[in-house]
Order: C-alpha cells, then structure tokens, then sequence
C-alpha cells in the first residue's frame, strides 16, 4: 500500500538511498533538510518531481514539525549529526540527536502518526565489555562509562534510550529500530560527505600504516531494505534490528583493497599503538581511534535475517562498491 512517509535528513548517504528505493515502490517521500539549499542536489539524485516533496526542520528547533507532519503515515527519522571526530563538547552532539529524536516523535504522536522508523547504530549495542566470542545484538545496550564510547557513541544511545522511553509512556507509537554497522557500499550519487571517508582515506594511501580497528559492516542496500520494508513487517515493531553483516578490520579492509586495486599505493602495514599516539598528535582522526584497537565486538544478525527473509550483502562486495565509487566519481 502506497504510503506517505516524512523521511528526514534526506540528504544523507543512507537517507538518500532510503528516499530512492521508497520512491521506487511508490511511496511519496517529503524529506527533510536543515537548509534548503540541499534541494536542488537530492532532487537531481533522486529525480521524481512527482513523488518527492521537501521540508526544512531543524533538529534543535520547533519551527515547521507540525506542518512536516500533517498529513503522513509514517516517520522514518534518519537525521542524526555524524562527525569524524570529537567534538570540544559531547553536548554539541548529544543534544541535538536526543533532543531532535524527541522532537521528531512528539510531533507524530501530535499528528497521530504512530508509525515510526528510527535509525539508530550498533553503537548504541557493542559499547560493553562481554565475554570473549559474544556476538552483540539486540538485547545489548552500550555503557556509557565505557572507555570506548565517544561522543557520538553516547549520542546514538542516548537518542535511542530516549525513543524507547517515549514509546514506552505512549503505547499507541509502533516503533522500529535499525541499528547499521559501518555503512558501505554504492553512494546514490556523489555527494556522500563523511559517510565513505574510511574507504577514501584507505585507498589514497594517506598513513604508512593501519590500525587494528574493526567494524561490523553492512552495504547500504541492505539498510536501505530494512527501513523500507519494516513498513510493510509489523514483527518488526518494538524491535531492535541489527543491520550489519560481516565483520571487517581495517587491516583487513586494506588487504581487499590492495588486492584490487594493485597500482593505488595502499598500506597493509598494522599500525602499532605507540605510531598511532604519535599521528594522532596531529591527525584528530588517528586519536579518536586508538582507544577502539583490539576492540572486537562481531554482531549476531540472526534474528534480522529471520524477521526480513533476507541474506546480508558480503561486507566485501559493499566495500568493494565503495572503493569504485570514491576512485570512479
């Protein structure tokens, strides 16, 4: 049944691909953007002048929720800030995703709009010390206090934490949430900001070395189809969905990398920790790592893969799609 879902944050590299397959199936998609000068660029990517439609909403402002809302069947909120590194501040990003979660799903209940996709990560689940050989998953919760556990790890939890308590004092709210891994996989254009960025700085050969750092990993595809048919799965209400598959280290990563791409200068080279706390002096990115290495947390997909009848794309062929498009754009 054709729906009409308010997907916000449309023009983020999950959401845009959100926004394409929901259009293919016919859905009227209004997607939402924090400055509208973003417009013109989702609309080329996504090109349906009939079934798309756009909104400006800001996670920290009231202005323009209610009318945003008017009218849908569903909210599939993506909008979540996603920085590289941490900021001077966790507030700068724990308030914004708590607060325009919060925001999100008191202006549906107001429209009585009780259908509603949240992303979340696997971040909000594998923030935990467990014991060896665990497989992380939806009844998993991130401790705060865990030495890994970032801003923007504490965002994602905290945001989550607060859907389920808001859904959990209105029961009429039908939530689902999807948890990705690390996203990889085929932009739907080549405006993939910050999302691919891992890949790109691999296959450049930026650092002599690579640290052990792992990631559970998904194709974008693949998240896509979990928000897109949750609309249509009422099993998957009051549900954490784990949207990851394989699990991939950097060196690994690296490994594939080389592999197919021989001429690009790629380091399969382990970074140790004593380089890495070097670099880092000069490379936030490299910092905000150090404490995540020989931090394995694998995910158990299981009941995702039962929920949706699905099998996960291989973490290789997304990575492989990604590689192509950030040398190939």
């Amino acid at each position: 049944m054709t729906q009409n879902i308010l997907l916000t944050g449309v023009n983020g590299f999950i959401a845009k691909r959100i926004a394409k397959d929901l259009l293919a199936k016919g859905h009227h998609v209004c997607g939402s953007l924090r400055s509208p000068s973003r417009e013109a660029e989702v609309r080329a990517a996504l090109a349906d002048p009939e079934n798309l439609s756009f909104t400006t909403l800001d996670l920290s402002k009231d202005a323009g929720w209610a009318e945003a809302m008017a009218g849908r069947d569903v909210l599939m909120h993506t909008a979540s800030p996603f920085p590289l590194e941490n900021p001077k501040s966790e507030d700068e990003l724990i308030r914004p995703a708590v607060d325009g979660t919060l925001r999100a799903l008191k202006a549906a209940q107001a429209a009585r709009v009780t259908r509603v996709i949240l992303t979340s990560s696997v971040v909000a689940m594998i923030h935990a010390d467990r014991p060896k050989g665990h497989l992380y998953g939806p009844k998993d919760w991130t401790d705060l206090d865990h030495p890994t556990a970032r801003a923007y790890v504490k965002s994602k939890t905290l945001a989550e934490r607060a859907a389920w308590d808001f859904v959990a004092n209105h029961p009429e709210m039908k939530l689902t949430v999807i948890n990705p891994g690390f996203v990889m996989g085929r932009p739907v254009d080549n405006r993939y900001g910050a999302s691919l960025s891992l890949v790109e700085r691999i296959v450049s050969g930026k650092d002599p070395a690579v640290p052990d750092v792992g990631f559970p990993a998904a194709d974008v595809k693949d998240v896509s189809r979990l928000h897109v048919d949750a609309i249509d799965l009422p099993g998957t209400i009051g549900k954490r969905i784990v949207a990851a598959n394989d699990y991939m280290t950097m060196p690994q990563m690296a490994a594939i990398l080389k592999d197919a791409y021989p001429k690009q200068r790629i380091s399969t080279r382990v970074a140790p920790v004593w380089l890495m706390k070097i670099l880092g002096l000069f490379d936030a990115e490299v910092k905000s790592a150090i404490q995540l290495v020989g931090f394995h947390t694998p995910t158990d997909n299981s009941e995702t893969r039962e929920l949706y009848g699905m099998e996960f794309i291989p973490a290789r062929d997304a990575l492989l799609a990604s590689a192509d498009a950030v040398l190939n754009t």
